[in-house]
């Protein structure tokens, strides 16, 4: 059975965006969909919340991780620990986008088990992310990682005043 886990970014949930969508598009496509409610992702340090994280899903070759912003952070830390067989970071990072607390942060990662755990590694960002989570975000991992970059300008994807109610392009890439 294929499965999705779609995690939405900080401050956010389920209900927004484009992951209601999203969701509708890989069920059609007969994905088992989850997409969970995280309300202490990138409050609490990852540190605590990767064990339920880990806890609460499960994982293997036939899991498609999409996580969104914050959500594309946690996935990072969670690649340390489980294999997937792809992995989606939309407006990703891997080090602090601004001057914001970012608690969904490690100090470091283990690149080699990110790369090797992630699968298909496909990073969206753009040149236009207001909170810099930008194509320079979006090369570091790729630099450490491979897989594949798409650089749009397309602001942050969906958030508070930008809509982005569907994401055509995200379903096209998850196979």
């Amino acid at each position: 059975m294929r499965r999705a886990i779609i995690f939405h970014g900080t401050g956010a949930n389920p209900g927004v965006a484009w992951y209601p969508w999203l969701a509708a598009q890989l069920t059609e496509r007969a994905y088992e969909v989850e997409v969970p409610h995280y309300p202490g992702l990138n409050v609490e340090p990852v540190a605590e919340l990767l064990p339920s994280v880990l806890e609460a899903h499960r994982f293997d070759e036939n899991t498609v991780l999409v996580g969104h912003s914050g959500g594309a952070a946690l996935l990072l830390a969670l690649l340390e620990h489980v294999r997937v067989g792809q992995a989606v970071l939309v407006a990703g990072y891997c080090t602090r986008p601004n001057d914001a607390d970012e608690p969904v942060l490690q100090a470091d990662y283990d690149w080699d088990t990110i790369r090797a755990n992630g699968g298909e590694l496909v990073f969206i960002n753009s040149r236009i992310d207001p909170y810099g989570c930008d194509e320079h975000q979006g090369r570091a991992m790729f630099t450490r990682l491979g897989g594949t970059q798409i650089v749009r300008d397309d602001g942050h994807f969906g958030d508070y005043g930008q809509p982005y109610d569907e994401f055509p392009l995200l379903n096209r890439l998850i196979p």
